[in-house]
């Protein structure tokens, strides 16, 4: 049996094949609060596997701390940012991540923020609340159309090509760019250049040196002013202060946020933006789709103590 690290209560059903095969859970904190650099480093002291959240930042020193004992850390989450991948490489620890399980879930949340922001229908359920909207009128609440618009897709991987099938349906052209030539009809090798040809935007790398400000005010400037732009990767992808200032300016038509660059604040000039559609990180954010990443975690740490290599394995 061994002692596994849970860092945050998970939904029901998660869990279960850890303690189908016999292992102690450890965790979370009562108050179910991100656990605290000190809180992490102190229980990865006497532990055997950590299963944690993209909230939880395993840095080197919970690393070494762990070093000799954890043997794996699962993050429920594609992205594993929030892991020095590096350090517990050293370490001889494996860290897993929880793809395909989610690609679903996020592309339909994709697809809502590109309607929604192409829309403008945040805008306009605010007046109708607020008692603002005093009847039809053939000049209120204009947006962009989505369908028969060009769809430029950044990141070519699982949720992005997911994203294009379900743009097919809206009768959308869609090109795609890559850090590396994909093979595939419509790859895009300069940004730049699929920037200019979009109207929709659709961001979906993952955070690193590379893609950190992927998007900034150049790029934007690139944009049309009919454009609109929706991140549900990573809120660093995107220089949040430059988007705020495009918003106002009128650079681009609109933008959908499901990511923030230092989650749970939100720039206050993107807040007040016109255009902009903000959502508090829900791309996953379905019963099914976070069970499934809970257990896929689960799953990965009771293969790898159990001597067998989960499919999940992130390469440093």
């Amino acid at each position: 049996m061994a002692r596994v690290l849970v860092t945050r209560r998970m939904p029901p059903g998660s869990l279960d094949p850890l303690l189908d095969a016999g292992h102690e859970l450890v965790g979370p904190p009562r108050d179910d609060r991100p656990m605290s650099a000190a809180e992490l480093r102190i229980a990865a002291a006497d532990v055997d596997a950590v299963v944690c959240l993209l909230t939880d930042r395993i840095d080197r020193s919970v690393v070494e701390v762990g070093r000799g004992r954890v043997r794996v850390i699962a993050n429920v989450a594609v992205g594993v940012d929030n892991i020095d991948v590096a350090a517990a490489a050293e370490a001889g620890i494996a860290v897993c991540n929880t793809p395909g399980v989610l690609d679903e879930a996020t592309a339909d949340l994709a697809f809502l923020l590109i309607l929604a922001a192409s829309r403008r229908t945040t805008e306009a359920e605010a007046d109708l609340r607020a008692g603002r909207w005093a009847g039809w009128n053939i000049n209120d609440h204009l947006g962009q159309d989505v369908h028969g618009r060009r769809l430029g897709v950044v990141g070519w991987g699982r949720i992005g090509r997911v994203v294009a099938t379900r743009a097919a349906g809206f009768g959308m052209t869609v090109r795609h760019h890559a850090r590396r030539p994909t093979g595939d009809e419509g790859f895009v090798a300069d940004l730049d250049d699929l920037l200019r040809w979009s109207d929709v935007v659709s961001l979906h790398v993952p955070l690193g040196p590379e893609s950190h400000h992927l998007v900034d005010a150049r790029r934007l400037g690139l944009m049309k002013a009919t454009s609109v732009l929706v991140n549900t990767s990573r809120g660093p992808v995107v220089d949040e202060a430059a988007l705020a200032a495009a918003l106002h300016a009128g650079t681009i038509f609109a933008a959908g946020l499901d990511v923030f660059e230092d989650e749970p604040t939100v720039h206050p000039e993107l807040v007040r933006a016109p255009g902009a559609v903000l959502l508090p990180h829900i791309g996953s954010a379905t019963v099914r789709t976070r069970t499934a990443m809970g257990r896929l975690a689960a799953e990965s740490v009771v293969d790898l103590l159990a001597g067998r290599t989960p499919a999940t394995v992130v390469a440093p």
